[in-house]
């Protein structure tokens, strides 16, 4: 996808001109041209980069998620759970502790993952609610809202149950997705 986990310069690199939504869809396109096991399924703008949720078009599963890096397009993967929980298509499926069993049932189940990432907002982010359950290999990523807008995301591991806010966004601007 890109040189380096965090791309050329980090996600907080600033100057320059920031790119359009309209050119962030066309770079996940130029990506999916190459890949046609793959579909979108959002992309989200936010102040520090653009997110996109990958997912399988045979099973409809989430793939990985990435980010695209608002000044110089470059696609990279999103650090955090899609990295270390991700037991497919991420940097722990496989590399350093065996192959895991990618068809195994996750211990977590959806309701149970909202309900970890209900009780993290509640302490976090009084007022906040957790939205949309989004399934990935190993783990689940939801949409946090506030106010009837999103606010933010984090994960719930698939297993564990454990909580990860995607601290690295910044606020929210944009979504749009697809079918």
């Amino acid at each position: 996808m890109g040189p380096g986990m965090m791309g050329p310069g980090g996600p907080y690199r600033s100057g320059g001109q920031r790119i359009t939504f309209d050119e962030a869809v066309n770079i996940v396109e130029n990506y999916l041209g190459t890949r046609t096991d793959l579909k979108v399924n959002e992309i989200m703008e936010f102040s520090y980069n653009f997110y996109v949720e990958f997912a399988e078009k045979d099973t409809g599963i989430g793939a990985f998620e990435a980010l695209i890096d608002p000044f110089t397009g470059d696609l990279y993967p999103e650090p955090g759970p899609n990295m270390m929980w991700n037991t497919k298509y991420g940097m722990m499926s496989g590399m350093m502790w065996g192959r895991p069993d990618v068809s195994a049932t996750m211990t977590v189940t959806e309701d149970q993952a909202k309900k970890y990432a209900q009780d993290f907002i509640d302490s976090y982010l009084p007022g906040g609610q957790a939205d949309e359950v989004e399934r990935f290999y190993g783990y689940y990523t939801l949409h946090v809202v506030k106010d009837g807008q999103i606010y933010g995301m984090l994960s719930v591991n698939g297993y564990t149950g454990q909580v990860w806010y995607h601290f690295w966004h910044g606020p929210f601007l944009n979504i749009r997705e697809f079918d």
